[in-house]
């Protein structure tokens, strides 16, 4: 189950962010919000809820 503060993976494997694991931020209409923190960068990225799975 994804649920806000969830850790998830992009699973779609034809996307820049293939692979990466990312913290879920909201959810709304079947997409997901995923906030990916790395070293000095932050990223909020959209995607279709089939395309994370949970980490």
């Amino acid at each position: 189950m994804i649920l806000p503060g969830a850790v998830v993976r992009v699973t779609n494997p034809s996307d820049i962010y293939y692979g990466y694991q990312g913290y879920v931020q909201r959810l709304s209409r079947g997409k997901v919000a995923v906030l990916f923190e790395g070293g000095n960068w932050d990223k909020l990225v959209t995607f279709r809820l089939s395309e994370v799975a949970p980490a």
